[in-house]
């Protein structure tokens, strides 16, 4: 399976991105309130995977509980197009809704029970 660079942005197209992925992926949906709020999907890439492309300084970041999560946010229009995870503090969490999601061959969508996060993390690390 060969790879991809997949362009996304947030909502107002301030905040651009590229992202390097596979043709085939798994996209988790977690049921955390965080989540299940904003309806978030994880495409978890590694750290150097992701290239901000534009508006950067349009980010702001929003942590919680263990501050390890580090949620980044578009000033304007305030959707998260990706964040440093909890599960993976050293790459990133790309929310899929975010993302050109015609050019992926298959994308699997997997079940997160991040309700419960410290019994569910371990099937994903």
């Amino acid at each position: 399976m060969s790879g991809i660079i997949v362009e996304g942005q947030c909502h107002c197209g301030t905040v651009r991105f590229t992202v390097a992925t596979m043709r085939e992926v798994e996209v988790g949906e977690c049921n955390c309130l965080i989540c299940s709020m904003c309806g978030y999907q994880h495409l978890i890439v590694a750290g150097d995977a992701l290239t901000i492309l534009e508006g950067e300084e349009e980010l702001t970041t929003y942590t919680f509980n263990t501050g390890t999560a580090r949620h980044t946010f578009c000033r304007r229009c305030g959707i998260k197009p990706f964040y440093v995870p909890r599960s993976h503090p050293h790459g990133y969490s790309v929310n899929f809704r975010c993302v050109d999601a015609s050019a992926f061959e298959r994308v699997h969508l997997t079940a997160f029970d991040g309700r419960n996060w410290e019994q569910a993390v371990d099937a994903i690390r």
